[in-house]
């Protein structure tokens, strides 16, 4: 026993630390690794309450977001927008009839695979906007009021671009733009970013005929679809042209 007190001592004095009899165990990774989980879990589950619980807000603020509507006055050219014929044609057809504008302006569209087929056999197969004429024939607009111009558009970006240039050559000053609800916002900005330093009077109007409704929208898959994708399109032009 002396010489185990003695060997204690010289090892204390020479700086040893004597083990203690009860192992050390090493630090367990798994429970900070589960504390990670349970918090983010808890973060998931409050995030998934509070959207639910402010879901109407929000998805109605989504969709009132894409819709401009301003207060129209006597414009100098009426431009409908390509797509969506009937209502954005319908929607024109009042605009005119109102006495708002002297003239309506309407783009080509891309012409789809094939078309040039169609042709050397013979075969007709009306465009888009030979349809949209039609409609405006059929409400008596008169064909001196309707303006069609050289070019093909295969974007909103090419429509505001022709419809500029046209603008510029004819010294117009104002525009109304007639287009579908959710194509408001990007049509908007698309056009004032062609017209960007002059001084062009650019008004808005989405379609009265269109069934979609800011306040239900996601509940039908079509309006659903168009606001998604017309979002995606929105944050493209954002980067691309208007920034």
């Amino acid at each position: 026993m002396a010489f185990e007190n003695d060997t204690e001592e010289k090892q204390l004095d020479r700086g040893y630390k004597i083990p203690e009899n009860a192992p050390i165990e090493p630090e367990k990774s798994g429970s900070k690794r589960f504390s990670f989980y349970k918090i983010f879990f808890f973060l998931m589950v409050g995030a998934y309450l509070i959207f639910n619980f402010f879901q109407v807000p929000i998805l109605t603020h989504l969709g009132q977001y894409l819709v401009v509507q301003d207060r129209l006055e006597k414009a100098d050219l009426i431009v409908c927008l390509a797509g969506n014929n009937v209502e954005r044609g319908l929607a024109t057809i009042d605009v005119y009839r109102q006495g708002l504008a002297p003239a309506v302006f309407t783009a080509r569209e891309e012409l789809p695979d094939g078309y040039e087929t169609l042709t050397t056999k013979g075969l007709h197969y009306p465009e888009n906007r030979d349809l949209l004429v039609n409609l405006f024939k059929e409400a008596d607009l008169p064909d001196a009021a309707l303006i069609n111009v050289p070019g093909i558009v295969v974007s909103t970006f090419d429509e505001a671009k022709l419809v500029s240039e046209w603008v510029n050559q004819k010294g117009y000053r104002s525009l109304i733009i007639v287009t579908s609800p959710t194509h408001c916002r990007r049509a908007m900005l698309t056009f004032k970013n062609a017209f960007k330093g002059q001084n062009i009077k650019i008004m808005m109007l989405p379609s009265p005929y269109s069934g979609f409704n800011p306040q239900s929208w996601w509940k039908e898959r079509k309006y659903a679809r168009e606001v998604i994708v017309e979002y995606q399109k929105l944050v493209y032009y954002t980067f691309k042209y208007f920034i």
